[in-house]
């Protein structure tokens, strides 16, 4: 097979460890749709600003056993948005995956602040995660010498998602609860679900469990707005937790104060009463709501963007640009 294929004299080179950098710098150059300002690395022990270093041991149980949790936090105008939230979630996964933190609390924040500041990045997102660590390639963590820590600061110019998308249910299985509200790196259910959606030409997927109750999208919450003027939320005991989606039920009552929501709750939602729904929406931390504007073909509501849809999405983008000093943790920038 290798003679057909033209192959039979193929010579694999042997690198240098300056002809490896080389070859990665150019890989580098092309190919790139987001840019990785800066990494940290406990398994190096320090930030690194050079993104052909930005690498993890390939004996790291998170690559081969997909042993690791992660999660998110926005930069906004030089300011981490919910960093306090993302790293109680953060923390509770680690613990839902038996991975004890190579530093306590306030080390892991003062490195994604200290990351954030080396990065110089003024808007995009830091991204980490906590590995049960490199050492062999065994099933169990039992012989690695420590879990490791990693994070990345990466350049993005978000903007606030005003235009409507078309979703689809997803054939791909729902994860169970304990998977599903562990924020792990096992996110193949996830990838698989977004990709059905678009090779149907959909932006999206919506997962449904096996009680008919609407679950989550591949990445993000969902919300909707029922006909009477409620906001629904699906409960988070079978779906992640989402901080913006937690966030969203502080910050809507302000709506309901002004007479525009008649109410705020969490509960099970079928998928008729879902698709009954006045309006639609994913809620994340990088939109931070996306409009829904229709499921399976079915339009939603009359097929439009909803006004309380865009209400909701400006209380959101509003505390991430200018909220208060409990949400936006400033970067302190070398000057």
């Amino acid at each position: 097979m290798a003679e057909a294929n033209g192959t039979a004299d193929l010579r694999v080179p042997v690198y240098s460890a300056p002809e490896v950098l080389e070859q990665a710098r150019k890989k580098l150059e092309k190919g790139r749709t987001q840019r990785c300002a800066a990494m940290y690395s406990s398994f190096f022990g320090g930030i690194i600003l050079d993104p052909a270093l930005m690498v993890i041991p390939i004996d790291d149980h998170m690559v081969h056993r997909g042993h690791g949790v992660f999660d998110t936090a926005m930069i906004m105008d030089g300011y981490i948005y919910e960093l306090e939230a993302h790293l109680d979630r953060f923390l509770n996964s680690a613990s839902k995956a038996k991975i004890s933190s190579p530093f306590p609390r306030p080390t892991l924040r003062s490195i994604l602040i200290q990351l954030a500041a080396a990065s110089n990045c003024k808007k995009g997102h830091l991204r980490y995660w906590l590995s049960s660590g490199p050492g062999d390639f065994l099933l169990t963590p039992a012989c690695c010498p420590e879990p490791t820590f990693y994070a990345v600061a990466i350049d993005h110019e978000y903007q606030q998602c005003r235009e409507g998308v078309k979703v689809i249910t997803t054939t791909i299985p729902m994860k169970p609860p304990i998977f599903a509200t562990m924020k792990n790196v096992n996110y193949l259910p996830n990838v698989l679900s977004a990709m059905e959606a678009e090779e149907q030409g959909a932006f999206a997927s919506v997962w449904v469990d096996e009680r008919g109750f609407v679950g989550e999208g591949p990445n993000v919450n969902l919300a909707f707005v029922s006909k009477s003027k409620e906001l629904l939320l699906p409960e988070f005991d079978r779906v992640l937790g989402g901080c913006t989606a937690k966030r969203l039920l502080q910050l809507a009552p302000r709506l309901a104060e002004k007479g525009l929501l008649k109410g705020v709750q969490t509960g099970n939602i079928t998928v008729k009463e879902a698709k009954d729904s006045a309006e639609m929406m994913y809620v994340g931390s990088s939109l931070p709501l996306l409009p829904i504007i229709e499921w399976d073909g079915q339009p939603i509501g009359d097929g439009r963007v909803g006004e309380l849809t865009l209400a909701l999405s400006d209380l959101l983008w509003e505390d991430m640009v200018a909220g208060p000093d409990t949400q936006r943790t400033p970067i302190p920038y070398v000057v």
